[in-house]
């Protein structure tokens, strides 16, 4: 597999100043927290399109991974049949196995485990 080709690959200058977040309070609507959380992953893609990996700290990431998959595994595990990425988008490959590896590795499990809980559930 390879890796798309960016514009930081292709000899773009990259910024060395770190991307802020901007702070904003969730949004007072109906579904606040979607359009909040969508509203930062563009802030999250635009910084990586700038060759800004950290733009958000180690324990800011950690913590939203883990309400993602918490969120996820909730709505799976009510009947809703979704996927977590849209299908032939939103990440490469490489991008779900480079995330994938590293959460089972988080969870202590491995690939086997996986594969024998797939069985299991059917899932």
């Amino acid at each position: 597999m390879s890796l798309p080709k960016t514009a930081a690959a292709k000899g773009a200058p990259r910024s060395r100043a770190p991307v802020r977040l901007a702070a904003k309070p969730p949004a007072k609507t109906g579904n606040g927290g979607s359009t909040e959380a969508k509203r930062l992953a563009a802030e999250i893609e635009a910084a990586l399109a700038a060759g800004q990996r950290d733009a958000l700290s180690t324990e800011a990431l950690q913590a939203l991974m883990a309400a993602v998959c918490k969120t996820y595994a909730a709505r799976v595990e009510a009947g809703e049949e979704l996927l977590p990425l849209p299908q032939r988008g939103g990440a490469t490959a490489t991008d779900v196995m480079i995330t994938a590896s590293g959460l089972l590795k988080a969870a202590n499990l491995a690939v086997f485990e996986l594969g024998m809980w797939q069985s299991w559930t059917g899932r």
